[in-house]
């Protein structure tokens, strides 16, 4: 049985006291446990930035690779071991500025992993940028007189791509937010789970408390059906005095890796290969 000992990590956490990080590394860990995800079938991929750090503090398969690659290389995993779970990790300027092209088109192709975005509204690595869903008027060192552009919405983005399944959580309801990883992980297809999270370091505006009091969970509401793609894109539209946090989108279609016969057989990894075939192929270019 797989328990929370099975991903403990030694490596010291180098998050600011307080870090949203934490919680979600807390939900996360919580969630591997309640699926019983065996840490050696478990890959996570990661770029840079303080959230792609939460992989150096499991027990696990980990590549930390560029700022905003992290989708095309969890894509490569998933087709060379399609066995595998792999989870792709980063937080909103990796993910929706500098990765936002692979992002889309992760989207599209409905690659079978689990997106974890750390969403802070603001670079807390490089100190305190403005990012993509900084709200417009944030002020910052690099934006004295405020942020010029309005703020990315993902789950606007997201449902409007059709993407397979799309919700968000919050870094200060760990258990809900470890149940929305859990049915990530579980969902056949691409998940994004975009994650509000405070960053007491360089976000003085979007504060723990300033989160709770306002977000509210979705799941409450039995009428709210996650299946219907224009009430999930109206409910994403909220922000302000109301957020909703849950499952907005969750819809049924073919995974990537289904539809390449290459892989449909075995994984790629482990098929056999003939060298002799590869210099025959060279050969007819000739």
């Amino acid at each position: 049985m797989v328990t929370l000992e099975d991903f403990h990590s030694d490596d010291p956490i180098a998050w600011c006291p307080g870090c949203g990080n934490f919680s979600i590394l807390k939900a996360l860990k919580k969630a591997l446990v309640d699926v019983q995800q065996k840490p050696h079938e478990l890959v996570i991929v990661s770029g840079i930035g303080q959230a792609p750090k939460t992989p150096h503090y499991l027990r696990c398969n980990c590549f930390n690779g560029l700022h905003g690659r992290t989708l095309p290389v969890a894509t490569g995993i998933k087709l060379a071991n399609h066995k595998l779970t792999v989870l792709a990790q980063g937080g909103d300027g990796d993910g929706y500025g500098e990765g936002g092209n692979h992002f889309l088109h992760a989207m599209r192709r409905n690659i079978n992993i689990t997106y974890l975005v750390h969403n802070n509204q603001v670079y807390g690595l490089t100190k305190g940028q403005a990012s993509p869903t900084s709200e417009c008027g944030f002020v910052t060192k690099t934006t004295p007189r405020g942020a010029l552009s309005p703020a990315c919405n993902p789950l606007l983005l997201a449902i409007a791509s059709d993407c397979s399944f799309a919700a968000r959580g919050f870094a200060g309801e760990i258990e809900h937010l470890a149940g929305l990883i859990k049915e990530g992980i579980r969902h056949k297809g691409f998940a994004l789970i975009d994650i509000l999270q405070p960053c007491v370091s360089f976000n003085r505006v979007n504060t723990f408390n300033w989160y709770s009091e306002r977000v509210y969970k979705i799941d409450a509401d039995s009428q709210y059906d996650a299946g219907d793609r224009l009430k999930a894109f109206q409910k994403a539209q909220q922000w302000g005095d109301e957020i909703p946090i849950g499952i907005f989108y969750r819809n049924q279609r073919p995974t990537l890796e289904e539809q390449i016969p290459a892989i449909a057989d075995q994984p790629l990894v482990a098929q056999q290969t003939d060298p002799g075939a590869f210099s025959e192929m060279l050969e007819s270019f000739k």
